[in-house]
C-alpha cells in the first residue's frame, strides 16, 4: 500500500510541477489552485509513505518519477524537444526507480556503546 500512495504522490508531484510552471508566477488563478492541491496531496502521500519505506528511498522514487513524468508530459505536449538522449535519460530514472523497489534495504544496526566496567581492575 506504501509504495502504491507513493507512486500516486510522484504522480502528483508532476501534476503540481507543470500547474507551478503554467501559473505565469502565480498569477493565473486555475493553475495556482492545481498547484495547491497536487502539491498538499504528494506531500501527505510521501509523508504516509515514509512510515514504510526507507526516507532515502522513498524521496529518490518520488523526484524521480515526478521529474521523469514532468519531462514526459512536457515532451508530449510539445512544450519541450523530444530527442533520442531525452528518452534513454528518462528511462535510466525509471529503471533506477524500478531497482530501488526490488532491492531489499538491510536494516540498520544501532551503534553500539562501549562497554562500561565496573571492576576495580578498570578504575586505576
Amino acid at each position: 500500500m506504501h509504495w502504491l500512495v507513493l507512486l500516486i504522490s510522484a504522480v502528483l508531484e508532476a501534476v503540481w510541477a507543470t500547474a507551478l510552471g503554467d501559473s505565469d508566477g502565480f498569477t493565473r488563478p486555475v493553475p495556482v489552485a492545481i498547484f495547491l492541491v497536487g502539491v498538499t496531496l504528494s506531500m501527505l502521500g510521501l509523508g504516509y509513505a515514509m512510515r514504510d519505506i526507507p526516507i532515502g528511498t522513498a524521496y529518490a522514487v518520488w523526484t524521480g518519477t515526478g521529474a521523469a513524468l514532468t519531462v514526459t508530459y512536457a515532451m508530449a505536449t510539445g512544450a519541450e524537444p523530444v530527442t533520442f538522449l531525452r528518452i534513454l535519460f528518462i528511462a535510466g530514472i525509471v529503471g533506477a526507480v524500478i531497482g530501488l523497489k526490488l532491492v531489499k534495504p538491510k536494516p540498520v544496526e544501532a551503534p553500539r556503546s562501549p562497554a562500561v566496567s565496573d571492576s576495580a581492575e578498570d578504575l586505576g
